[in-house]
């Protein structure tokens, strides 16, 4: 497909995609599915395209004095793809080639701090009660930046070492993570889903930062576990490796349709001690018939998904202070839910994929004042127990500036014996 075709597309599916109704992927999902001429590298080129203008739409807004699509993109093209003004000449008139010389020889150092970073006004104001300016850029440059792919060896199946020999002896670069025992990193984008090491189950997509949950829950072989927000599994998955596939690990959800995409993992996984079950609310009675029985609790609680802005950078965009405040409250519900589940000496992770104190902190603050009968666990201890070599206090706060993961919050909370 000719260049000019593919920029064509490129508008055309960022028009859909600034409406932010829907979630950037659906809306390439959608796209590519009511276009399917487009190849394999050209639907990776539009992919990229677009995130690259979600990642700066702020700062294009700005440079473009406009919010017409097609500059946004051509903008983007020139500014931050590294496509040349020559390749884009026979696309521009006359007005759009002058506007894009001056865009690319404008530093993005003089612009307003807001477009800078490119974070919107409210998102700013929440950040900078706990960061200062120095941070506050650090974090959100990293944010600007595409995340590598990050897996975890499932250890039912598979050792991380043979994992990484079959990469190599297939030519990609893999590496181990830094604080995962279980995790590797890919220097580059592969079709995963055809490799023969996922087909077996021997590896799983999922962030560093998510697989460290595992060392601050520690499941044990033969107990009985509940993941309470299990979504499509990934971390459902991991706790079942942990347990060696030994006692009982219930994967509950809200969502049907989330729990079904868990089926053909676990069918891979190997694990034979997970137990899917669709919850009708938070005081489902699944949840009355097993209080006060379960060993670990892990609660990945939904948010604001702040802290996975490299992976979803329209988010920033889609997000409101008023969908975090109800978001704030279901978490908080589902938190006091959760915790009823746990047997005395029992362990409740609470975690989130945000970088918002009152979606981290602050609910757990809020539990630990209700309940008497519940205590922090000192997350720096419990990761040195589990010899993951990650300095950390009281919570678990990890970011992609300092430690090359998403954004996460974990606390750890015991029930009294």
């Amino acid at each position: 497909m000719s260049f000019n075709h593919t920029v064509t597309h490129t508008v055309d599916v960022a028009a859909i995609a600034l409406r932010f109704e829907q979630p950037a992927d659906h809306v390439l999902h959608l796209y590519f599915r009511a276009h399917p001429q487009l190849g394999l590298r050209d639907r990776g080129w539009i992919a990229e395209s677009l995130y690259t203008l979600l990642r700066h739409k702020r700062s294009l807004e700005v440079l473009t004095d406009s919010q017409d699509v097609r500059l946004m993109v051509l903008a983007s093209l020139c500014k931050y793809q590294g496509v040349s003004l020559r390749e884009l000449q026979p696309l521009l008139n006359a007005a759009e080639e002058t506007l894009l010389k001056k865009i690319k020889a404008t530093p993005v150092a003089s612009l307003p701090y807001a477009a800078q970073i490119e974070f919107p006004d409210w998102l700013i104001e929440k950040l900078q009660t706990t960061l200062n300016q120095n941070e506050l850029s650090s974090l959100a440059a990293a944010m600007n930046q595409p995340a590598p792919l990050d897996l975890r060896v499932n250890t039912v199946l598979a050792e991380r070492l043979a994992v990484l020999n079959e990469f190599a002896a297939s030519g990609i670069v893999a590496v181990v993570t830094p604080y995962s025992h279980t995790g590797i990193r890919l220097k580059q984008k592969i079709a995963l889903n055809s490799h023969p090491l996922f087909l077996s189950g021997k590896i799983e997509v999922q962030d560093e930062g998510s697989q460290i949950l595992g060392a601050l829950l520690a499941p044990k072989r033969g107990e009985m576990i509940v993941d309470f927000c299990a979504g499509a599994g990934g971390k459902t998955l991991m706790l079942g490796a942990q347990m060696r596939s030994q006692g009982r690990l219930y994967a509950w959800d809200i969502s049907e349709k989330r729990l079904a995409n868990l089926k053909p993992r676990l069918k891979r996984s190997g694990l034979s001690n997970v137990h899917p079950q669709v919850l009708t609310s938070e005081q489902d009675t699944k949840v009355k018939r097993l209080q006060g029985k379960i060993d670990r609790v892990l609660v990945d609680a939904p948010c604001s998904g702040l802290g996975t802005l490299r992976r979803n950078p329209d988010l920033k965009w889609r997000q409101t202070p008023t969908a975090i405040n109800e978001l704030v409250s279901k978490q908080k519900a589902i938190l006091r839910s959760a915790a009823r589940l746990l047997k005395p000496g029992g362990r409740l992770v609470y975690a989130t994929c945000s970088i918002l104190p009152e979606e981290n902190e602050g609910v757990v603050a809020a539990f630990l004042e209700e309940h008497e009968a519940f205590h922090l666990l000192e997350c720096g201890e419990l990761l040195a127990q589990a010899r993951v070599p990650l300095k950390m206090g009281a919570f678990l706060h990890l970011s992609p500036h300092e430690h090359g993961t998403d954004g996460f919050f974990a606390a750890a909370i015991q029930r009294r014996a």
